[in-house]
């Protein structure tokens, strides 16, 4: 995998940092907060700023009888529609930038490497392929 030494230098630097929520039960509630911090974020783009909408009906995917569950993403939809404004994106990038912190923060004090999370979670993505659901 690629940037792995981004996300390495990512983990030293949280590590440096954590002091005020060294406690695992800090890092575990704010990513959590950072979570729902996300959720409004993506949420005010659609019902203040408008630069996205959400257009949510059924997904109909094919029979099995018509198509092979390799077919499945190509019958998924979104629901999104417009691309966010240069504002909205800042502001959710931000809030996901702190999520990521967090959850660096949780893989360091559990004493984790997140790019070896990171590598495990492809290795699984890849074995499984199109029979990975989450």
């Amino acid at each position: 995998m690629k940037d792995s030494e981004e996300v390495s230098e990512l983990q030293d630097a949280v590590s440096q940092l954590l002091a005020r929520h060294r406690s695992v039960l800090d890092c575990l509630t704010k990513h959590h907060e950072s979570t729902s911090r996300i959720n409004r974020a993506f949420s005010k783009a659609v019902t203040s700023c408008g630069c996205i909408s959400i257009n949510a009906n059924r997904q109909n995917f094919p029979g099995p009888s018509s198509g092979t569950l390799e077919d499945c993403p190509k019958h998924a939809h979104s629901h999104l529609q417009g691309r966010l404004c240069a504002s909205c994106y800042e502001v959710i990038e931000e809030e996901m930038g702190n999520h990521l912190f967090y959850l660096t923060a949780i893989c360091d004090l559990l004493e984790m490497n997140l790019n070896e999370v990171i590598k495990n979670e492809y290795s699984r993505i890849n074995t499984l392929g199109p029979y990975f659901f989450t």
